[in-house]
């Protein structure tokens, strides 16, 4: 029978257990919140009737942390760590079952497992709310960047259209005047610049919402089939293997042509440029009960997780200087944002990038 004394100094590691848990959660770095949660199981562990026997787990969906101990029969207790009222994961305490019972266990260690587990679900709440807060203030920074570079990127492609209509128009007469294969070229060399030119302002009027929409029912298989047409060249030069599949064979969106060209037309050169020679890319095209979903999946070498982020940002590119302007997916995103639509990336298996569009269903 436990004599006063020992109760009441169960009671004070109990109590001293609890402050430092909290001492410890007020003090975790949301970043590193490892070396916290091994510290709280360390001061469960201490906190027991037989600490020095006693093993601690804490194990949630993102982490684990536990106390040394090579037993792996035990006799322990087991309390729940909800987050926002969802168990994702448990704390547990036990002692090894040769030397010990569930009776070992007191009925104020078993209020106490609850409570640092309520405190450790608290922890991790607190960590969820910090990274939705953190990821809610980034985007909207991004939003903001972006409506002030869209309102820069009009007026600049605006002034642009002018002088590069000038330049194309006048070296078509001169071409036309023109006599020598020198001269000629040089004057093509001119042309072949200014359509460029013209082609990356155009980029800049759709990343700008300049360009006026066509918004109609279309057949999305035939659009696709034109796009793969167009760069058949490309697919034959690298050898790239490509499959395609359909499951069903009349699937229309409601879209612009001109547009939903361009998002195809991108996405799939960018599979084109990143995958290896005689690599694989598949185009499968999905009709479900709400939306249509295209996946274009290559064998590349994938997106650095560090730029997952930055790859639908205005002129962000990996590619070498002259290979992209940095707007192509850019583009991409804002017509299928216009079109109510989403995109996402994630990796392929063994290797590569797998993006998915979704477009609303007619």
């Amino acid at each position: 029978m436990e004599t006063t004394e020992a109760k009441l100094k169960e009671r004070i590691k109990e109590l001293t257990c609890l402050y430092e848990v909290s001492s410890i959660i007020v003090n975790s770095d949301y970043d590193q919140l490892e070396p916290s949660l091994d510290a709280i199981a360390y001061c469960l562990k201490k906190a027991l009737r037989f600490g020095d026997d006693a093993q601690v787990v804490l194990m949630s969906k993102d982490y684990r942390a536990e106390t040394e101990g090579n037993n792996e029969k035990l006799v322990s207790l087991m309390s729940d760590i909800k987050v926002f009222n969802k168990v994702e994961g448990f704390l547990e305490v036990g002692y090894p079952v040769d030397k010990y019972s569930k009776s070992d266990f007191l009925e104020e260690e078993e209020k106490l497992l609850e409570n640092v587990a309520i405190a450790v679900g608290n922890l991790l709440e607190r960590k969820q709310i910090r990274d939705s807060e953190i990821a809610v203030k980034r985007q909207m920074e991004r939003t903001d960047r972006l409506h002030i570079l869209g309102e820069i990127t009009a007026g600049i492609a605006h002034e642009l259209n002018t002088p590069l209509a000038n330049i194309l128009g006048f070296a078509e007469l001169l071409k036309e005047k023109t006599s020598g294969d020198d001269n000629i070229r040089d004057l093509e060399k001119i042309m072949d610049n200014a359509i460029f030119s013209r082609e990356i302002v155009k980029k800049l009027m759709f990343f700008a919402c300049e360009m006026p929409q066509e918004m109609k029912a279309v057949q999305l298989n035939s659009i696709i089939e034109n796009v793969l047409k167009l760069l058949t060249p490309s697919l034959r030069e690298k050898k790239i293997k490509l499959t395609k599949s359909f499951n069903n064979e009349n699937i229309e969106l409601k879209a612009d042509t001109v547009q939903l060209t361009q998002v195809l037309f991108n996405l799939i050169m960018n599979a084109v440029y990143y995958s290896p020679e005689g690599g694989q890319i598949d185009v499968s095209v999905t009709e479900e009960e709400k939306k249509v979903r295209i996946c274009i999946a290559d064998e590349g070498k994938g997106i650095d997780p560090k730029n997952g982020d930055k790859i639908f940002e205005p002129f962000f590119t990996t590619k070498p200087t002259g290979d992209g302007s940095g707007l192509g997916l850019s583009v991409v995103h804002g017509i299928i944002n216009s079109h109510k639509g989403a995109i996402s990336h994630e990796p392929n298996t063994p290797k590569g990038t797998i993006f998915t569009v979704d477009f609303p269903k007619l």
